[in-house]
């Protein structure tokens, strides 16, 4: 099951909240359905290079409140504000509400999420980057800001060959069965001259024990990953390698010390 099901909606409301948070009765819920989806499709169409990781739709008493999760928010509010009121402005038309609320939330990690990471490597395939040094600088940064592993998946006419083919690079674990296991996913397409190629990305930030807020706006926790690239526990005190001297470091004395 893990293998075939989005990692993201197997872990909805245990460790993850829904990205459209609101009510909707019988008659309204598909009205509202589409209008979420339009309002998505729009704003990444808009905004197609402000580093967007996701949308999150909330409504509340005739309110309309979207916030952006993005790793590049000065591209969104522009300058002195001016470029998100006219993007509120716009989706005021597009949703025929007049009380609409833009907010913006700066993802601190971009190398940490996987549909900025997937949105990244696309780009450079597109810009016609060799994809095994795209996916190996991603791959390398992640595990640098402190993933517990990463997988990524590539399909299509790689390197422009005439046969598609799938390929996947994989280091540290990423345990999809797992839930309690925080695991980020995106699924992107890069639009190469020869065609289409398919990018996943799967994202493992560790294991969640503790009850977590499935506010989707929540930011916290074992999602911000800390850096423990040189943490080690109080109780840990063997030595690194480079403090490892004696057996290794023949430069004072040597098998031939021995003879005599």
């Amino acid at each position: 099951m893990g293998q075939k099901a989005n990692p993201i909606g197997n872990r909805l409301g245990i460790i993850r909240g829904w990205e459209s948070n609101w009510y909707g009765s019988k008659k309204d819920f598909a009205v509202k359905l589409i209008e979420d989806n339009k309002i998505r499709t729009y704003l990444n169409a808009r905004i197609n290079k402000g580093g967007i990781s996701k949308i999150v739709i909330e409504r509340t008493l005739g309110k309309l409140i979207v916030t952006i999760h993005t790793s590049k928010p000065g591209i969104i509010i522009g300058k002195g504000g001016g470029e998100v009121d006219r993007i509120k402005e716009e989706l005021k038309k597009l949703t025929g509400k007049e009380d609409v609320q833009i907010n913006i939330l700066e993802i601190r990690r971009p190398e940490l999420d996987a549909m900025i990471v997937a949105d990244t490597i696309a780009r450079q395939i597109e810009n016609r980057i060799n994809y095994k040094r795209a996916i190996k600088m991603s791959i390398a940064s992640a595990l640098r800001m402190g993933a517990e592993g990463i997988k990524v998946k590539v399909s299509g006419r790689l390197g422009g060959a005439e046969i598609a083919r799938s390929e996947e690079i994989k280091q540290g674990r990423v345990p999809l069965h797992t839930f309690r296991m925080d695991i980020d996913y995106a699924n992107v397409f890069a639009l190469t001259v020869y065609g289409k190629i398919g990018i996943k990305v799967w994202i493992c930030k560790g294991e969640v024990l503790a009850k977590r807020d499935l506010n989707p706006n929540f930011v916290g926790g074992k999602s911000d990953v800390s850096d423990r690239r040189d943490h080690r526990s109080e109780g840990d005190h063997r030595p690194r390698r480079d403090d490892r001297r004696g057996g290794g470091d023949r430069r004072g004395g040597g098998r031939g010390d021995r003879r005599g």
